[in-house]
């Protein structure tokens, strides 16, 4: 198997060679890519700016590695704000069904709060999924600049 080693990453930079959209009520995309798998040695302290070179177009890109304490930070910090935007979801739909549920007296209308509350239902809603996904692939590392002509490279995590 292969087993991480430890202070280091693993990124795919990503060459798309063919990008095909076909269909008319069904739409398909189809994308045809070469990857590159580099390790990259994460630094002790900081961030650390790596250059990476593409194995198709010799194009170089530039990617910003963080310390793996701050990458474990960032993962926790967003998997903490994707549980409380699931409580916050839970708990303004309890608060919209109960409130919507009523029948109000002629002349009276429902709660401030209630607005708000329906707003915070469909953001949340996106939010939650978002930010636990975010936590599982976020892996400190980032490209800081990409090709001018045109947008054909990509980092990615390296699934093991």
């Amino acid at each position: 198997m292969n087993r991480p080693i430890p202070g280091t990453v693993e990124v795919a930079v990503r060459h798309i060679l063919s990008d095909k959209v076909t269909g008319f009520l069904v739409r398909t995309r189809r994308m045809v890519w070469k990857d590159s798998i580099f390790r990259v040695r994460r630094p002790q302290s900081g961030k650390q700016t790596v250059e990476l070179t593409c194995s198709v177009c010799d194009a170089s890109l530039l990617a910003e590695v963080r310390t793996e304490a701050r990458t474990r930070h960032t993962r926790i910090i967003l998997r903490v704000l994707a549980a409380l935007s699931a409580i916050v979801f839970f708990a303004a739909l309890a608060y919209v069904v109960h409130e919507g549920g009523k029948t109000l007296p002629e002349g009276q209308s429902l709660p401030t709060l209630f607005p708000i509350s329906v707003v915070s239902v469909f953001v949340t809603f996106v939010a939650a999924p978002t930010l636990f996904v975010q936590s599982r692939v976020y892996n400190g590392v980032s490209l800081l600049d990409a090709p001018k002509p045109r947008r054909l490279h990509g980092i990615r995590p390296v699934k093991g």
